[in-house]
């Protein structure tokens, strides 16, 4: 309980200090504090409170994951299949752009390729934040967020494959190398089906008492979570499988467009302070001229495998730069992939660590004015219905995610 005390003062402060400057969100605000106060700082938070907090995050990446598989329309697919050839391409050519890019600059293949797994990944609130903002609606706005859950569900599918290579080259046993991520995959799959099933038999038994809606899900994702922690699964794929499930098995929205209210920013800030305490500052600032590549790559990916799709089938030109530039910001899939590999291979944590966190806070600071572009660029905003939203305050650390 102190070091949730800790975290969440730690945070506000970030937070608040991130709001004098419009241009910089919550996210690095968070990230920054937690630098500073880490052990690469003045050592307030040390590796054994940052350890104990492990659960706080664990909830935290739940939630996320859980809300992103919320965007997964697997009926949207079926309709436009062109998303899925999109999704697949963009991945694809993200995946193998990062690795060639740090293979040139001598970092070992295996971490390369880990690193590449976890960067496919992008962040879907701030495409939801910033299409509130700038009141945008329309075909990029809604097909993006289905792009978005799919290269998450690519990025861990890639980051489990790869686990058998990485463990190999690591000297691990057989049984690490092949049964565990087959189990921790399949079981995670598993798991997230059960407790989705159970939800929306739940919510739809009760659908009258809305006021226990709210106990019904976060209940669901801590219990996807914890089974996840004690069965040795994956506390990332099971609740994002968890709200794919429950997105799908729904004939109308009951618990889909649940929102969670202000109360859980609390779990968001403890997520990012964490992820902040947990840089080491000499291996940023020696990372520093390989998080710059990354960015320029990934982006160029990005956009790039967007476009391609697009001219291939005689597409919108626009329309698919708009999209290419909607998926370039990164954070949650992000930095849990990058914890469970601190996890399974300590030897690799400070170098991934450093890239991948460095390159969140990045992309986490040009992202919401990217979008804003995009959205124009697509023609999408000030599309939405209703009367004009009021000034946007600055994003929130849950919206940012």
């Amino acid at each position: 309980m102190t070091i949730f005390g800790l975290l969440l003062i730690l945070g506000a402060l970030g937070g608040y200090l991130a709001h004098r400057f419009p241009w910089l969100p919550s996210i690095t605000g968070f990230m920054l504090v937690g630098l500073l106060f880490g052990p690469s700082g003045l050592t307030v938070l040390d590796d054994d409170n940052l350890a104990k907090s492990k659960i706080l995050v664990d909830i935290a990446l739940g939630l996320i994951l859980y809300r992103l598989g919320l965007s997964l329309n697997v009926l949207l697919l079926r309709q436009q299949m062109t998303l899925g050839s999109m999704a697949l391409a963009e991945s694809a050519l993200t995946f193998i752009t990062i690795i060639g890019s740090l293979w040139l600059v001598n970092i070992p293949i295996a971490v390369a390729a880990l690193v590449a797994a976890i960067v496919v990944s992008s962040s879907p609130a701030v495409l939801l934040h910033v299409a509130h903002e700038v009141r945008a609606a329309g075909e990029v706005t809604e097909t993006t967020k289905t792009l978005v859950a799919l290269n998450n569900i690519i990025s861990f599918v890639a980051f489990s494959a790869l686990l058998p290579l990485v463990q190999f080259s690591s000297g691990k046993s057989w049984s690490d190398i092949l049964l565990l991520p087959t189990y921790r995959f399949f079981g995670s799959l598993v798991l997230g089906c059960l407790v989705g099933i159970l939800v929306y038999f739940l919510t739809h038994r009760t659908r009258e008492a809305t006021q226990y809606r709210l106990a019904f899900i976060i209940g669901a994702v801590m219990l996807t979570v914890g089974l996840a922690s004690v069965l040795n699964l994956s506390t990332l794929f099971a609740p994002l499988v968890l709200g794919v499930v429950v997105k799908n098995l729904e004939q109308e929205d009951i618990v889909s467009q649940m929102q969670f209210g202000e109360s859980f920013e609390l779990f968001f800030i403890v997520l990012f302070v964490s992820a902040g305490a947990n840089l080491h500052l000499h291996d940023l600032v020696v990372a520093a001229p390989i998080v710059v590549l990354l960015v320029f790559a990934r982006s160029l990916a990005k956009v790039g495998g967007v476009v391609a799709v697009a001219a291939a089938t005689h597409g919108s030109l626009e329309k698919a730069a708009a999209r290419g530039m909607l998926l370039i910001p990164m954070a949650g899939m992000a930095i849990g992939l990058t914890r469970t590999t601190a996890e399974l291979f300590p030897d690799k944590a400070a170098s991934i660590g450093a890239i991948v966190l460095g390159a969140v806070a990045v992309f986490e600071t040009i992202g919401p004015p990217l979008a804003a572009y995009a959205f124009k660029l697509a023609g999408e905003a000030g599309k939405a219905t209703g009367h004009a939203a009021p000034p946007a305050p600055t994003p929130t650390a849950t919206e940012m995610v």
